[in-house]
């Protein structure tokens, strides 16, 4: 797409303006401003992509794919919700969509182990090798439906406010605390279920 090379190809001229200042701008043709924008998000899109879907060339296509559907959806973009949330929930429609159409669930993601480590017993499993580890979770993790991943990503690793990872996901906050309260529950009986030498004693939290 030409106008992610304007990305590396054009200065960046925007100064300090913020996010919607510069929507505002790219609505009215100003691709040096979508430029910016782009320049501004794509490392947290694309990071985000990866910890859901496992697989860093996955992640880059949605976060391309993420900004190519901003760019020609930008007369739909609502000033009254921040860029980066309406831009957040684009891109996980999109990742969403590459999970539900994999023929198989064996490729996952497995970078946000340290959430396994923080909830169900980190003192235990970090005496694991981290190739077993991330084997470990990977495994687990096949159990969590998307919206439970999206939820638990953006709410517990990037530390997003619920009700912004509601409007991410389209629903409500309550939704939200749910998904979170199931990933959990769901990574704490997997694990006890499969691995139960790796809890810590008493059975975990």
């Amino acid at each position: 797409m030409a106008l992610l090379r304007l990305v590396q190809v054009r200065p960046d001229v925007t100064g300090e303006r913020d996010d919607r200042e510069l929507a505002a701008a790219a609505q009215g043709g100003d691709e040096s401003a979508f430029a910016e924008l782009v320049r501004r998000h794509q490392a947290g899109v694309r990071r985000c992509a990866g910890r859901v879907l496992g697989d860093a060339e996955e992640a880059r296509d949605v976060a391309q794919l993420a900004f190519v559907r901003a760019w020609e959806n930008l007369h739909r973009y609502d000033a009254t919700w921040s860029f980066s949330t309406w831009l957040y929930r684009i891109a996980s429609n999109i990742a969403i969509d590459v999970l539900r159409s994999r023929d198989s669930r064996e490729r996952t993601h497995t970078s946000h182990l340290r959430l396994v480590e923080d909830r169900v017993g980190a003192s235990a499993l970090g005496d694991l090798a981290e190739a077993e580890v991330h084997r470990i979770f990977a495994e687990l993790a096949e159990e969590l439906t998307p919206s439970q991943r999206m939820a638990f990503l953006y709410r517990e690793v990037e530390g997003m406010a619920t009700a912004e990872v509601a409007q991410i996901l389209g629903c409500s906050e309550a939704t939200v605390r749910n998904h979170v309260f199931q990933a959990r529950a769901v990574l704490r009986r997997e694990l006890a279920r499969r691995y139960p030498e790796y809890l810590p004693r008493g059975g975990g939290r």
